[in-house]
């Protein structure tokens, strides 16, 4: 399904797996404005979106050579996820968080990605914090 995989040298078999070793990288508390939302108020006048995400691999090569070509850069992640939630409007905040997941499983080498999309604004009556979905891909 467009995953890579974790690099391993030819040959050899996989070492990581998730849950055994739990590396991660973990964006949290992304803030972005978007249009996302069934109402027409929301597609019209939009509103913030708060986008938390994790991405497990193994980060053992990275840290050991200190070398940014072993891992993720996250800024990259950031900049994707930003082109998402700013871009085409969606309906619902499950497929706006299909698409983060989707991405990041096709442009980057994670075994595993946790996106959870928060909309502090939905449009409900009553007190909360946010409305939330969280997927696990």
């Amino acid at each position: 399904m467009g995953r890579k995989n974790c690099p391993c040298a030819p040959g050899e078999k996989e070492r990581y797996v998730v849950g055994e070793q739990g590396d991660r990288i973990i964006l949290n508390g992304m803030q972005f404005y978007g249009y996302h939302g069934v109402m027409p108020a929301e597609q019209e006048l939009g509103q913030p979106f708060i986008v938390d995400l994790e991405m497990s691999c193994d980060l053992r090569e990275a840290g050991e050579k200190d070398d940014l070509t072993k891992t993720i850069d996250y800024s990259l992640v950031y900049e994707m996820t930003k082109q998402i939630v700013t871009g085409e409007p969606c309906l619902l905040i499950e497929t706006v968080a299909e698409r983060i997941a989707a991405s990041v499983l096709e442009e980057f080498p994670v075994t595993e990605v946790l996106v959870r999309v928060r909309k502090p604004h939905a449009p409900l009556k009553g007190f909360f914090a946010d409305v939330a979905v969280e997927i696990r891909r």
